[in-house]
């Protein structure tokens, strides 16, 4: 299994911009399906966005607009730009890779560290 380290959080200020970064330990160009999750304190994981290899991406509502995923096949990479971040934007997100079952996207891989994003003035 690829294993994924995300980063790249950090401190920002009410309409700030971060790009995380979500680098894989080995090829990604076989995966299909990846995307970005978060978690805020108190809250259970949600779905942000997810890209397929086709480059075909889903957002969230809640930052369709502001934030853009994609992925770097050649670097082994997967990114989420954050623009005009929000209070609400606060938590820690991770990186998986996607699988289509059943009619549901499922997270199929096992969870990294993820990086904390604190949006706050």
């Amino acid at each position: 299994q690829v294993q994924l380290v995300e980063s790249g959080g950090g401190w920002v200020e009410p309409g700030g911009s971060l790009r995380l970064s979500c680098a894989a330990s080995g090829s990604i160009s076989s995966i299909n399906i990846m995307g970005w999750y978060r978690q805020a304190p108190g809250n259970q994981r949600e779905s942000v966005a997810r890209i397929t290899s086709g480059d075909i991406t889903v957002y969230a509502a809640s930052v369709k607009g502001r934030f853009t995923i994609s992925r770097d096949n050649a670097k082994n990479t997967l990114y989420l730009q954050m623009n005009s971040l929000k209070h609400e934007d606060t938590a820690v997100y991770y990186c998986n890779r996607l699988i289509y079952y059943n009619g549901r996207y499922l997270a199929s891989g096992s969870w990294g560290q993820g990086t904390q994003v604190t949006v706050s003035s």
